[in-house]
């Protein structure tokens, strides 16, 4: 089956409708697709460099010409991976409609750069087996109706997000610039995520998502609302191999671009493996961070221990 998959990365999608195999040929390549997204999330963490620049420009022109220019650059990476982004919605920590709704599309934009990635196998999967039906003049739906159905779900997971985020706040556990303020609470995060990558749900998920052939094979449907249903499902086992993952943005601040390229590589990677050693190694992996943010804050706040 993986000599059959592999060979037919180089095929064209021709019985497909332009559109459809046009997204099929780009899914073809998660890998290069996977490359592109951490392009685009760096890209769109140098927009609001740019943008958070423009409003500190009085700042800069005081320090003159020549250290404007040096202190430029230690800005630029403090920026990048450190998440000031909720400073400029919530200035002072109060949630209004507005900034509600800035949070919610943050993380439904943030959310779908990091899991479309992962999609890929399981979007061209579908082509694949779309296309030979429809050689055979079959009918065959486009995979767009697949991929919104798996949007839909990550979209629903950006709103729970979003109210999780409100009630870490009210909580204090996060500051208005969305990090963690306990290193407790981080640990705690990196510690459930990395158990749950030891657990049953997440490891049949994880097949669906490594093996979706025998899905669509069983499950094949004809019609827009059945591949839509298709794709609702294939989120739902998406969403039960990754979420925890995703939670750990809460543990290093939710605008992290690096933490949010990296976790998008190591999802796809995870779904595009086969096997379990990978998963493993990042539970063993996201343990042992979470066991030293624990130790870490402990030491912190230990009687005479200095700070």
């Amino acid at each position: 089956m993986t000599e059959a998959v592999d060979h037919s990365l180089d095929r064209n999608l021709d019985h497909l409708p332009p559109a459809a195999s046009r997204l099929g040929a780009i899914f073809a390549r998660p890998k290069r697709l996977a490359i592109m997204c951490i392009f685009l999330l760096t890209g769109l963490g140098w927009l609001y460099l740019g943008l958070l620049m423009a409003g500190m420009g009085g700042s800069l022109a005081a320090l003159g010409p020549g250290m404007a220019t040096l202190d430029l650059l230690p800005r630029t990476v403090a920026v990048l991976c450190s998440p000031t982004f909720g400073m400029t919605l919530m200035p002072d920590g109060v949630w209004g409609p507005t900034g509600f709704a800035l949070v919610g599309l943050m993380w439904a934009a943030m959310t779908l750069a990091m899991m479309l990635p992962s999609a890929a196998p399981m979007i061209f999967t579908y082509a694949e087996i779309a296309d030979t039906a429809a050689a055979k003049g079959e009918p065959v739906v486009t995979p767009f109706m697949l991929a919104a159905g798996y949007t839909v779900i990550w979209l629903g997971f950006a709103l729970v997000a979003t109210v999780a985020q409100f009630t870490l706040t009210r909580a204090s556990l996060l500051d208005p610039g969305m990090a963690s303020v306990s290193g407790l609470f981080s640990g705690a995060i990196f510690i459930a995520a990395g158990v749950y990558q030891f657990s049953a749900l997440k490891l049949a998920c994880l097949k669906q998502c490594q093996s979706p052939f025998p899905f669509f094979f069983a499950n094949w449907a004809t019609t827009p609302k059945g591949v839509f249903r298709l794709g609702i499902k294939q989120g739902l086992f998406c969403l039960g191999c990754c979420w925890a993952m995703m939670a750990v943005m809460f543990a290093v601040g939710i605008m992290n671009v690096v933490w949010m390229a990296a976790l998008g590589v190591v999802m796809t990677i995870e779904k595009i493996g086969q096997g379990r050693g990978f998963t493993y190694a990042i539970g063993v992996a996201s343990i042992a961070a979470g066991l030293a943010f624990v130790v870490s804050s402990v030491l912190a706040h230990w009687p005479g221990h200095p700070i």
